[in-house]
């Protein structure tokens, strides 16, 4: 595809190797980070530039992306006289890949069709190592014609990029998401704990068991390490216990009974109390039954 001129704001462990493939991918790519050093040191390992706002950054760009933290960060670098709606052109298209509520996604894109702009909800499952490999799955909310418009571009960083629905939905998709990985995580931690209990060789048994039903994504990457307490990989207790708080919350607004994500937030919670918790990664959960 012809080189396109992009931005992207927020260059954390996912931004920073998600806007380095954009580059890579041969698009003009300006970053925008919180803390300017970021920004200079991408543009120091991959081109480009960066900017002193989000709106600077946004100037004249076709396309938009941004991966912050959360609903208050996203409005921060979204809205506002330096916000990138305020620089973007008339027609371009704002794709952000936080997770974050599938209301602020709504309100984002109500606003960006006030402005004769678009908005994709476009949050991302994968991890940290699925970013710097260019192996993300992206699920995404919003009009067809710039989800399609984006398609394209993103799965420079992708392995899937799928509009799931209108605006919000990326963000229910999300939410899905999560509650699958709370679920099959504290499922997993349970599993091992049981079978040292018992005696067993847990590597063996993993090794068993993965050929069968039991087999799952978190079971093959996140078996053996749990057995070792090796939890140094991936995804932080503190944005899934974030996540799992935007899922609780839908949940309270569209009637959704979940018993067990929230009892596994609950545990989460107990990892995250303990002294270095909160940065473990999730499948730190087996802690609590060591």
């Amino acid at each position: 595809m012809a080189p396109l001129k992009l931005a992207f704001l927020g260059l954390g462990v996912m931004g920073h190797p998600m806007a380095g493939h954009l580059k890579r991918a041969g698009h003009a790519v300006t970053v925008y980070n919180r803390t300017a050093a970021k920004a200079q040191a991408w543009v120091a390992e991959y081109g480009g530039s960066s900017a002193a706002s989000p709106a600077e950054a946004a100037a004249g760009a076709d396309i938009v992306f941004a991966c912050v933290g959360n609903d208050a960060d996203l409005r921060s670098v979204v809205l506002g006289e330096q916000g990138a709606f305020a620089g973007m052109k008339a027609g371009a298209i704002f794709v952000d890949h936080t997770t974050a509520s599938a209301e602020v996604a709504r309100e984002l894109h109500a606003e960006a069709l006030k402005r004769g702009l678009h908005f994709v909800d476009a949050p991302v499952s994968g991890g940290q190592m699925g970013a710097v490999n260019g192996a993300l799955t992206v699920m995404c909310g919003g009009d067809a014609a710039p989800f399609e418009a984006m398609q394209q571009v993103a799965l420079a960083y992708s392995k899937a990029v799928t509009r799931v629905g209108g605006s919000g939905a990326g963000q229910l998709a999300k939410m899905v998401n999560q509650i699958c990985i709370a679920g099959l995580v504290q499922g997993l931690a349970e599993a091992i704990a049981f079978g040292q209990k018992a005696g067993l060789d847990m590597k063996q048994v993993l090794d068993v068991i993965g050929k069968g039903a039991a087999q799952s994504w978190q079971m093959d990457n996140r078996g053996k390490t749990m057995v070792d307490a090796k939890f140094d990989f991936g995804f932080a207790v503190d944005w899934m216990r974030k996540d799992l708080g935007l899922v609780l919350d839908e949940a309270r607004r569209n009637g959704a009974r979940l018993p067990a994500t929230a009892l596994v937030d609950q545990f989460y919670a107990d990892v995250q109390a303990e002294k270095g918790g909160g940065r473990l990664d999730t499948s730190s959960l087996i802690k609590r039954l060591a």
